[in-house]
């Protein structure tokens, strides 16, 4: 019985081109030889190939993001408890918010951008004045925030506290 197989015989059963196939021949991907001008491959190496290619297509299981205590702090949260109460402060916010500023030596700052875009310094200001704080309760498992008394024409603060909701999420799952 004769299990070779033509390149146009072998591409619809592995469903890839033409040029797939004899790429696999010519490097040796696949069982095949040379008759003439054309390829004769092997139908067992070939279904080896196309199994081989299925496994690697399955992407891995994303990593589950899960808030803990010790994710939070791992991230560079600072953990504070008093009183029965169990958190992790989130001090520096602005920068899961994607808020960059540049500081004078005063304290002033002297550039800033959101998320990739410059923005005035009055605007970043505003920006960081939009939100007070931002903990994690490790009683309720949940992110909070206190919202500040100001708010820019960039982003309202509610913007401002999906980006940072959105930047520990992505902190945590890079761990």
């Amino acid at each position: 019985m004769n299990t070779d197989l033509t390149t146009a015989e072998a591409a619809d059963q592995a469903r890839v081109t033409l040029a797939t196939v004899r790429h696999w021949c010519r490097f040796g991907a696949v069982a095949a030889r040379k008759i003439g001008r054309r390829w004769a491959i092997d139908a067992a190496s070939l279904a080896h190939r196309v199994a081989l290619g299925i496994r690697r297509a399955k992407p891995a299981a994303p990593k589950p993001v899960v808030f803990s205590v010790e994710n939070m702090v791992a991230i560079g949260g600072s953990r504070w408890t008093k009183a029965g109460k169990d958190r992790v402060y989130l001090n520096d916010w602005a920068t899961y918010a994607g808020l960059e500023t540049g500081r004078y030596n005063t304290g002033n700052i002297a550039s800033a951008s959101y998320q990739g875009e410059r923005i005035s310094n009055s605007q970043a200001y505003k920006i960081l004045g939009s939100i007070d704080k931002v903990w994690f309760d490790a009683a309720d498992g949940k992110l909070h925030c206190r919202f500040g008394i100001t708010e820019s024409r960039v982003a309202t603060r509610e913007d401002v506290w999906d980006a940072i909701y959105s930047g520990i999420r992505a902190a945590i799952a890079a761990l």
